[in-house]
């Protein structure tokens, strides 16, 4: 089993990479082939899935292509354009196959976090992720 800071850490980091090639090798690193992201959405996410009648709503991304792209989108979203970016926020804890950490998406500049969530990991017994259960403060 990975050591669990090391692991959150090799996470967060991943969704601040820039170079593409490097973020499906560490996707593949990172996740088992079949391994998933499932994410509890924000509010205001819900709050539109709820208008069109949608009232558990719940996002998916499974399999090394999938989370390719969902990362990929992520970071040309959020982390290309240089003003912010992702980070381990307080000590991951592992108890059995299960790690839970959190991170927080901050400015660069060095205010206060804008955002940050909460992961649930189910690891595989060769310590990829086999799910990711994510959870949007807020």
């Amino acid at each position: 089993m990975p050591i669990p800071t090391e692991l959150a850490e090799r996470y967060v980091a991943l969704w601040n990479e820039p170079d593409p090639e490097r973020r499906c090798a560490t996707v593949r690193a990172l996740w088992t082939e079949d391994g998933g992201q499932i994410l509890h959405p924000p509010q205001e996410i819900r709050a539109q899935a709820a208008a069109l009648g949608f009232f558990a709503s719940v996002l998916e991304a499974r399999g090394h292509a999938a989370l390719e792209q969902r990362v990929a989108i992520a970071y040309e979203q959020l982390v290309a354009p240089g003003d912010a970016a992702f980070r381990p926020r307080g000590t991951p804890v592992q108890l059995g196959d299960v790690l839970r950490f959190e991170w927080e998406y901050a400015p660069l500049d060095g205010s206060a976090a804008t955002g940050g969530g909460t992961e649930f990991v189910l690891l595989a017994p060769d310590g990829r992720i086999r799910t990711d259960y994510q959870f949007i403060d807020g």
